[in-house]
């Protein structure tokens, strides 16, 4: 259920992604983005999850606030997208690993479908499990999330030489910014 969960493309992928395509901290990133996922998933497993769907001050909130940072990031997408190889340059110099984890961190923790796929419908789907189920549950969940960001990450770093063309740059940045537009636009309708 994981595996299928987080392979769509959303912020947090395309955040390891664009990573991966750098060559920036791409184990840092993998590491943070998997360990932060387990983390809610648990937090859905065992609890949270049921918690944060029964209120409607929580979802709505999620929602709105969801909504904003999508918009946001698929305009930064869309910027880069329209800009092309300038844009691929000012980016694709050295970063910090403190400013990239930071923003890593942003990209999950402030995402609201990181919430909705391992908080809410993760736990939902272990809430019918005893104690052992829903730790093995975790574990499985936790293991899908670590495998699929290093497939993501990893996989970009090997093939960054024939996708860093400033053409599949573009093509990716518009990919992206076209889907947070549209996921974000699925937010603010309720669906």
């Amino acid at each position: 259920m994981m595996a299928g969960l987080i392979v769509a493309i959303g912020a947090q992928n395309a955040f390891v992604l664009r990573h991966g395509l750098l060559r920036s901290h791409v184990g840092a990133v993998v590491s943070l983005c998997a360990l932060s996922d387990w983390a809610l998933t648990a937090l859905g497993v065992f609890g949270l999850g049921s918690l944060v769907a029964s209120s409607p001050a929580a979802s709505e909130f999620l929602r709105w606030f969801g909504a904003a940072f999508l918009t946001w990031y698929a305009i930064r997408a869309a910027r880069r997208a329209w800009l092309g190889s300038a844009a691929l340059a000012a980016q694709g110099g050295p970063v910090a690993l403190g400013g990239t984890l930071a923003a890593a961190a942003a990209v999950t923790w402030l995402n609201p479908h990181v919430y909705l796929d391992t908080v809410v419908l993760l736990g939902a789907a272990a809430a019918g499990h005893d104690l052992a189920g829903k730790q093995a549950f975790a574990v499985g969940a936790g293991l899908a999330s670590l495998m699929w960001f290093a497939a993501l990450g990893y996989g970009a770093a090997a093939l960054s030489r024939w996708l860093a063309r400033p053409a599949v740059w573009r093509g990716i940045d518009a990919l992206i910014a076209l889907v947070m537009a549209a996921t974000a636009l699925s937010l603010l309708r309720g669906s």
